[in-house]
């Protein structure tokens, strides 16, 4: 009888604590949903968005297979660069940090200096690191990569952190036991574990990047996006159609080819 009364006991305060997550969820749903006033959009933002729509059912194909630099697949090439640089860029940076931020390889006061270093990073929107290198080196390309560098470091350190902590510790304690410098525990214990992991995670990191470099270029950091806000400006819904339709199609690519990458280095 003991262990049946455990048992729904038990039960009853497992289905509690579900409606008690449920109600909050409910709450937090019920609360969101007040920010929507579909009473305040504009009659003209109906027909806007209907334009849209118009234009990518009938884009401009001429600016769509346009090989110049205003044509949309120079746009999406530049694009793809601006992500491919940063990424790069912030993943050499990323790697010094992510080991100054394991705790099982340096002090822990190191290692929480250094994760916060990292929280700091990642506080600020892209955007705003956009902005802010827009001022440094002007509109262009070059602002963009150093935003995409910057932004990718808070999150590819603290993943490659993470997965140096999970690191088996056994390996470490012998490299010890028979004199390794930190240097040679990294470079020889540890590296070549963690090589595969950090090449995902990378990928994984270009695959967003290709994102933020895309919506960089509404600040004129470079790429597609610039082009993107000036046609919606001057009501060209069959450039925005053009544009949307390559960028659509390149982050179906991109997605595709780094899913298939991503997985053979993962499970070999």
């Amino acid at each position: 009888m003991d262990i049946l009364e455990k048992q729904l006991y038990g039960s009853t305060r497992n289905t509690r604590y579900l409606w008690m997550i449920a109600s909050i969820v409910f709450v937090l749903f019920a609360w969101s949903c007040s920010a929507i006033h579909l009473q305040n959009v504009e009659k003209s933002g109906w027909t806007i968005a209907s334009s849209i729509l118009s234009g990518i059912f009938s884009p401009d194909l001429d600016l769509l297979v346009n090989f110049t630099k205003q044509g949309v697949l120079y746009l999406l090439v530049e694009t793809v660069a601006i992500a491919f640089l940063g990424t790069i860029i912030g993943s050499i940076l990323a790697l010094p940090l992510a080991f100054l931020s394991a705790s099982n390889i340096v002090p822990k006061p190191v290692a929480w200096l250094t994760r916060l270093l990292l929280i700091v990073i990642r506080t600020i929107p892209a955007l705003v690191y956009g902005l802010m290198f827009i001022r440094v080196t002007g509109l262009g390309p070059f602002a963009g990569v150093l935003t995409i560098a910057l932004v990718s470091i808070g999150m590819l350190a603290k993943l490659f952190a993470d997965a140096i902590e999970e690191l088996d510790k056994k390996i470490l304690e012998s490299m010890t036991s028979i004199g390794c410098t930190t240097f040679e525990k990294i470079r020889f214990g540890i590296v070549p574990q963690l090589v595969s992991i950090f090449l995902s995670v990378i990928i994984y990191r270009f695959d967003m990047n290709l994102r933020e470099a895309s919506v960089l270029g509404l600040v004129g950091a470079g790429g597609i996006g610039a082009p993107l806000i000036f046609a919606m400006n001057s009501y060209r819904w069959s450039e925005v159609g053009s544009i949307l339709i390559g960028l659509v199609l390149l982050i179906l690519i991109v997605e595709f080819i780094s899913n298939r990458i991503r997985q053979k280095l993962v499970h070999g």
